[in-house]
């Protein structure tokens, strides 16, 4: 027997689960419809909110900065990678997140991989809702800190844990997802703040779903909520609503100079792209000038939930654009998923480890770039194979 061949094994195991992920090729821009393995279909996949990911401002920017400033950096952010245009963006989002300062990393996982292990470690604690992303749970093993799960956004269950624990360690990290992107639930974050300032510990919260989508045009969950200065550090994505690829760390300006110290992903891989870079200051600038965009998105996905509430799909607890189409089992989630593309309509299947056993689901990601025609495209394939497989 080979030394591999229990890979093999293994992934013939995943097949026979209904757990294998079947990548699919897209090839043409993001946007309502795309070309997926050859085939136009209406696009329920991407997280591309307010389409943005092939707008004519964010192309154009990206273009002209190639012109400028070429296209790599070439080198770490902290010897000889940091370009102007890093620094503009950084400022620019600092001010429409309404901090003290921001720091940009190559992706929101990066963010939090960079982030958790500066501010606790060893002889320190977590305590981390049970639904948080995996780049938290991962960043959160790289700092060493005792990880301390609490249920679901549940405040209590999070002030019994640190009743329970506190006092054993010598600083402490709250942190939690903002919008959790399997389900589409919002935290409760002015609880989960009233806690963090009674025990005096440092708040997170992971805002890549809320970019863009929450709050006064786009600007996020603790505008959302008006909790500006009251959270310690809120991570972000530029990959999402933002339409390109890179990550967000805002806050406390102190927190950020630190993250610029001792941020491995800052310190340690390269910069990102001067063209990524340049297309992410144009989406604030669109996010800035008008609240169209954000509006459009909510108006769509208010639409569409409701429809398909009426057509019997049960939607989960989701509160934001983000729709799971609840099924259950796997092998189920997948073959829908396989129906609705034959239908032309691209909505991939989730299954575990993405989301827990016995939750599958189809998650339908709502754009603004979708007209209330193509909603009603999906709706019907929805219906159609809904009741073919005996779903409604």
């Amino acid at each position: 027997m080979s030394k591999i061949d229990w890979i093999q094994q293994e992934i013939d195991n995943l097949k026979s689960q209904g757990l294998y992920n079947n990548i699919r090729t897209i090839g043409s821009p993001q946007g309502a419809w795309l070309t997926v393995d050859g085939k136009k279909v209406l696009n329920f996949c991407s997280n591309n909110y307010l389409g943005l990911a092939n707008h004519p401002a964010l192309v154009a920017a990206a273009k002209k900065s190639i012109d400028d400033m070429g296209v790599g950096p070439a080198a770490v952010r902290s010897i000889a990678g940091t370009m102007t245009v890093h620094v503009e963006l950084e400022k620019r989002l600092a001010q429409f997140k309404g901090v003290e300062a921001a720091i940009t990393f190559q992706s929101g996982f990066t963010a939090n991989l960079a982030t958790i292990p500066v501010l606790v470690g060893k002889e320190d604690v977590i305590f981390s809702d049970r639904l948080n992303h995996a780049s938290i749970i991962d960043g959160a093993r790289l700092s060493g800190a005792k990880i301390i799960p609490y249920e679901h956004n549940d405040v209590k269950s999070l002030e019994e844990q640190i009743k329970a624990n506190l006092s054993q360690y010598r600083r402490a990290l709250i942190v939690t997802d903002g919008v959790f992107s399997m389900d589409g639930d919002i935290a409760p974050l002015p609880d989960i703040y009233e806690v963090a300032q009674r025990y005096d510990i440092l708040l997170m919260v992971d805002d890549a779903h809320g970019e863009g989508v929450l709050g006064k045009g786009g600007r996020g969950i603790v505008d959302h909520f008006g909790l500006h200065g009251k959270v310690d550090v809120e991570i972000g994505t530029m990959s999402k609503a933002f339409g390109v690829v890179g990550g967000i760390v805002a806050g406390k300006a102190v927190i950020i100079e630190w993250l610029r110290q001792r941020g491995r992903p800052f310190l340690f891989s390269s910069a990102v792209t001067v063209p990524d870079a340049a297309a992410c200051l144009a989406a604030v600038d669109l996010l800035e000038d008008s609240t169209q965009l954000v509006d459009k998105l909510w108006e769509n996905a208010k639409y569409f939930k409701a429809e398909m509430k009426t057509l019997g799909f049960n939607t989960g607890v989701s509160e934001t654009p983000i729709t799971p189409v609840m099924l259950g089992e796997a092998p189920l989630a997948q073959q829908f998923s396989r129906e609705l593309f034959d239908a032309g309509v691209f909505a991939m299947a989730l299954g575990f480890p993405t989301v827990p056993q016995g939750k599958a689901r189809i998650r339908v990601m709502i754009s603004a770039a979708h007209a209330k025609d193509d909603l009603d495209k999906g709706l019907e394939a929805f219906k159609n194979v809904g009741k073919k497989l005996g779903v409604i």
